[in-house]
């Protein structure tokens, strides 16, 4: 069975849907600038499991030795508000692919419209924090689109 509340994987990579709630606003019903960072976490974090590459499973050495993925740099273009009660889009997808990093796109919509772009770069770490080399079996999970398609 699908996890239904993990989104669906799409021709650009990953959607979610979230709602505004009141705890996510400030005096004015406004999204306060620092809640886009959880719903951009949950993107990337349900991104990961229908690519079948859960947190635990990470940390439990599914892949080879016990791993993480950490946030090292993220970069993101405040476009336009959200408000109480809005139901919003977040989009995710594998934009680079290193030994030791990926890259992902995303972006927060309402509708059509895009609120937030975000350039997260994000390195695979050790339990104890050091950095290592992705393994082929997640590697070869998180492809950039098209890129299995290449010559």
């Amino acid at each position: 069975m699908t996890d239904q509340l993990a989104g669906r994987l799409t021709e650009f990579g990953h959607r979610l849907d979230v709602r505004v709630y009141f705890e996510d606003t400030d005096f004015s019903g406004v999204v306060y600038h620092a809640r886009y960072l959880h719903f951009l976490e949950r993107g990337r974090t349900d991104y990961l499991r229908l690519h079948g590459i859960g947190h635990r499973e990470l940390m439990d050495g599914a892949f080879g030795e016990p791993m993480a993925f950490a946030v090292r740099r993220m970069e993101i273009e405040f476009l336009a508000p959200a408000r109480i009660d809005d139901v919003l889009t977040v989009e995710t997808r594998t934009a680079l692919l290193g030994g030791a990093r990926v890259v992902l796109d995303q972006r927060i919509l309402k509708g059509s419209k895009v609120l937030i772009e975000a350039k997260v770069k994000v390195a695979v770490i050790s339990p104890e924090g050091k950095p290592r080399r992705m393994p082929p079996a997640v590697a070869e999970r998180l492809q950039p689109a098209g890129a299995a398609d290449a010559p």
